[in-house]
């Protein structure tokens, strides 16, 4: 679940690293606060959401400031890792351009959960679930028209 979260608000692999790291410590710190009146996995998502969420909006404005390294001044071995999908790539993109709620909302559907579950984890109206998932849907619907 932690990594689900993680690869949908940032593709480098350190700060994959960085934000899992975080994500854990949120959790193994925030666990004596748990109140149990919701289920641990709800409880899990909400943390590592807003960790996520917060990591990427610091990444973006770091960003601003900081430029990138010159490719030519070190070459690192990348994993050789099978190939993706192309639609699973296109898939994993339109996820990923989508706002912070609305991917959040996606990552959680799409492991499974009930939209009472997503609710809860996001602090919104199930109804509101809905109608952003069906807007959501079509949306990936015309998307993929388009390609």
């Amino acid at each position: 679940m932690i990594y689900k979260v993680v690869n949908s608000y940032c593709d480098d692999p350190n700060e994959q690293e960085d934000l899992v790291q975080e994500i854990i410590y949120h959790l193994l710190d925030g666990y004596d606060r748990f109140n149990h009146h919701s289920k641990i996995t709800t409880w899990m998502y909400r943390v590592a959401l807003n960790v996520s969420i917060s990591f990427f909006r610091k990444s973006k404005t770091r960003k601003k400031y900081i430029g990138q390294m010159p490719e030519k001044i070190m070459e690192i071995k990348e994993e050789e890792n099978e190939p993706m999908d192309k639609e699973v790539l296109q898939f994993r993109q339109f996820i990923q351009n989508l706002d912070e709620l609305n991917r959040a909302i996606m990552i959680l559907y799409l492991d499974g959960n009930s939209h009472e579950d997503i609710a809860e984890v996001l602090d919104i109206s199930v109804s509101n679930v809905g109608t952003k998932i069906h807007r959501i849907k079509h949306r990936l619907k015309e998307h993929f028209k388009t390609i």
